[in-house]
């Protein structure tokens, strides 16, 4: 019997398990860990609350999650409640699914001050996330600055221009409804230091935009490049392209029929962020694309902001004793490979890149490399105590774990909760988590 443990409950994670039981049928037993008493990861937390069609795809993982060899563990801080060294003791094989659910700093002058966000703790906010559901963002100025130019940011700006209306059949948190329909913002600007051809947004997403029903999105024409040059991008990347000229088209005649603008500000860097206390402006010098090279053109501007969002990226939570490889933000590794018996798999493997799908290659591809090490004698010929190992662990130190069928009486009192229309009303605060289970 070959014992497995994951650690993270994610989309890497619960791939990676259905890798195991095909490579190994009965002959494995799989543990997947979490510290929050909840599954699934960025499914739940990351994915916009009004993409529930996306969120679909946690009806393939609970299949898994209910087979008989697979095993949710959740409400376990691994670092706290049991060590790495401890795992590796119990499991023949430790595989970190742990994703990158910490914000990359913007790095500049001001970034301390009042509502000034990362997409982490924002997007956290108002899915639910109970390390970010206190955080009260204030939404009563004007002006809001989301800098970056991915699908992060397109959610981001979506979700600050919706009327209520528009959260229909959307699990958004009550407390972020709430503040969102007293918000007073009347500008959104998606800032990226990069021109149209260089974005990172779908097609889908970006189309989005265009459907709002009291925001209407604004592209300059002169930061468009010759309509010619979008032969060259691929399909998906010249789709794009086409609804940022579709947006540039927009009369102005039209326009003020909205209530809110969501601006795309092409070709400037942040530099430094003003305020006393809070943030009230944002300085950013002006860039251009020269022979495919950025350049800094020395032209500054200062845009009004009353609240800004970072959406640069994501990095890995480190955990000691484990290598790391700072400059990418994620664990170091060799395709997968840590360290004899540590693995690592999706966003903790190669950074955050890729969609929910590609964390299923992934899965399998590392579950393959485990089998080739078991094959190979790198993981050492005895077999470890797993599961029951670390149920004897678990009682002597009194650790209170959630099962996966602990976290359907769960998902059955939030759907209960759920407000007209709303698919669930999300238990934001872990003790209330814990009392829904009975």
């Amino acid at each position: 019997m070959r014992h497995l443990a994951i650690i993270g409950s994610g989309p890497a994670g619960y791939y990676t398990a259905e890798a195991a039981q095909k490579q190994w049928g009965d002959d494995v037993r799989v543990d997947i860990f979490d510290r929050l008493p909840v599954p699934y990861g960025l499914i739940r937390t990351g994915v916009a609350p009004d993409h529930q069609s996306i969120k679909g795809v946690s009806n393939r993982y609970e299949k898994t999650a209910l087979s008989d060899n697979v095993r949710f563990v959740g409400n376990i801080s691994v670092g706290q409640d049991v060590t790495v060294d401890e795992l590796q003791g119990l499991y023949d094989a430790v595989i970190f699914a742990t994703g990158a659910p910490n914000d990359r700093p913007l790095a500049i002058p001001g970034e301390e001050l009042g509502n000034v966000f990362g997409s982490a703790a924002f997007v956290g906010w108002y899915n639910g996330h109970p390390n970010f559901a206190t955080l009260d963002p204030d939404l009563s100025g004007r002006h809001a600055v989301i800098v970056g130019m991915g699908n992060v940011a397109l959610d981001v700006a979506r979700i600050l221009s919706k009327t209520e209306a528009e959260f229909a059949g959307s699990d958004i948190v009550s407390h972020a409804l709430d503040l969102l329909k007293r918000s007073k913002l009347e500008t959104i600007t998606i800032l990226g230091r990069r021109g149209p051809h260089q974005i990172a947004m779908t097609p889908k997403e970006l189309g989005e935009l265009g459907k709002l029903e009291n925001a209407c999105p604004r592209v300059n024409p002169a930061d468009l490049p010759p309509e010619d040059d979008d032969a060259v991008l691929e399909p998906g990347q010249r789709k794009s392209v086409g609804h940022l000229r579709s947006f540039a088209a927009i009369p102005e005649s039209e326009r003020g029929q909205f209530g809110k603008e969501v601006n795309f500000h092409f070709f400037g860097v942040p530099e430094r962020i003003i305020g006393n206390g809070r943030i009230e402006a944002l300085e950013v010098s002006r860039t251009a694309l020269r022979d495919g090279k950025l350049v800094a053109t020395g032209e500054v501007e200062t845009i009004p902001c009353d609240l800004l969002v970072s959406c640069i990226g994501y990095r890995t939570s480190p955990i000691p004793g484990v290598p790391f490889d700072e400059r990418a933000g994620r664990f170091a590794n060799d395709e997968g490979r840590i360290l004899p018996g540590l693995y690592c798999v999706g966003w903790a493997r190669r950074g955050p890149t890729g969609t929910i799908g590609t964390n299923r290659p992934d899965g399998f591809s590392i579950i393959e490399k485990i089998a080739e090490d078991f094959d190979s004698g790198a993981l050492g010929a005895a077999r470890k105590d797993g599961r029951p190992g670390f149920d004897a662990l678990a009682e002597s130190r009194k650790l209170d774990i959630v099962t996966f069928r602990d976290w359907k009486k769960i998902e059955e009192a939030e759907e209960r909760a759920a407000r007209e229309g709303a698919p669930r009303e999300k238990f934001v605060h872990i003790e209330e988590m814990i009392r829904a289970r009975g």
